[in-house]
């Protein structure tokens, strides 16, 4: 039981121990922090810093967070059953009592980026409104200029858009869009990382479009990686197609690998639909494609053929 007297006694709480085994002096200050990671948002993680005179054999612990908190707190913190601690002991010079005088304070993660998610949930202040398939969505023109130079451009430039404060988007699922202005305003996009397989997929392609239409050039590398990690034969054609379209260069080579790889993949694939979108928006693709396959092929027989040579001898 937790003794209610101390409050960090008893097994309630899970916490981090750092002990000085032996390293020639019998005492030592330093700095001993440990960050609770959020795996779907790293930056919005639990820290906590203790600064102290560790002596030789003797233990400090840094309480994280207690367990039933951990369970409450809609399981953020974990994945696959598993939590994932980070922690850093940094030794401070001079005399160990005044070096820990002297610590500087321990600096709380940023918390901006939840900050401005709350701004954007709260709708306080808000001065510019979305109407997507029948929604309405409103937003700060400040915090889609300052993100996004295209969206600078349409609220603050010369164009038309200028004096308007309702704009409708006709060719942009909701949910998309919803994901974009999540990350405008927390550089986190939480729907990739809860989403997985092919669902993923498909809500990253769609984002990626959205991402290279609006300038948001990280989103659209994370985009990228994402579908770099879930390639499959029902997505990978239109995918490239995607990759080829908006210029990324990494995405396109992994497709071609996957598609490239075995006359099977290339049979697969090329029985989906999305084979048949890249045929039409992509011709040129095609034909890269099949010079990427001979080449492979052609890379194969010189092996067998070296093989056969050294065998003969």
């Amino acid at each position: 039981m937790t003794d209610p007297r101390h409050p960090y006694s008893g097994g309630d709480w899970i916490m981090s121990r750092v002990r000085l085994i032996n390293n020639g002096a019998r005492e030592v200050a330093a700095l001993f922090s440990c960050r609770l990671v959020d795996p779907r948002s790293p930056a919005d993680s639990l820290e906590k810093t203790t600064s102290s005179v560790f002596y030789e054999n003797k233990s400090r612990d840094v309480f994280l967070i207690r367990r039933s908190e951990l369970w409450e707190s809609s399981r953020r913190y974990l994945k696959d059953g598993c939590i994932i601690v980070q922690c850093a002991i940094t030794t401070l010079p001079g005399h160990p009592k005044d070096a820990v005088a002297y610590a500087a304070p321990s600096v709380p993660s940023s918390d901006l980026h939840k900050q401005f998610g709350e701004l954007l949930l709260s709708q306080v202040g808000a001065d510019i409104t979305f109407v997507i398939s029948g929604e309405w969505i409103t937003a700060h023109r400040c915090v889609l200029a300052a993100r996004s130079l295209v969206f600078m451009a349409k609220l603050f430039g010369n164009m038309k858009e200028k004096a308007s404060s309702c704009f409708e988007i006709d060719d942009m699922e909701v949910e998309v869009f919803r994901a974009m202005l999540h990350f405008i305003y927390t550089d986190t996009v939480p729907k990739l990382d809860q989403l997985k397989g092919e669902e993923a997929t498909v809500i990253a392609q769609h984002l990626l479009e959205a991402a290279d239409r609006y300038g948001l050039e990280r989103l659209k590398r994370i985009c990228a990686e994402k579908m770099c990690m879930n390639i499959g034969v029902d997505t990978v054609a239109t995918t490239l197609a995607l990759a080829e379209q908006h210029g990324c260069s990494k995405l396109k080579s992994k497709c071609m690998e996957f598609i490239s790889a075995c006359p099977k993949n290339l049979q697969a694939v090329a029985a989906t639909e999305g084979y048949k979108h890249l045929e039409a928006s992509c011709p040129l693709v095609l034909t890269e494609l099949l010079s990427s396959r001979l080449s492979l092929k052609g890379n194969k027989h010189e092996v067998v053929g070296h093989s056969t040579v050294g065998d003969s001898k």
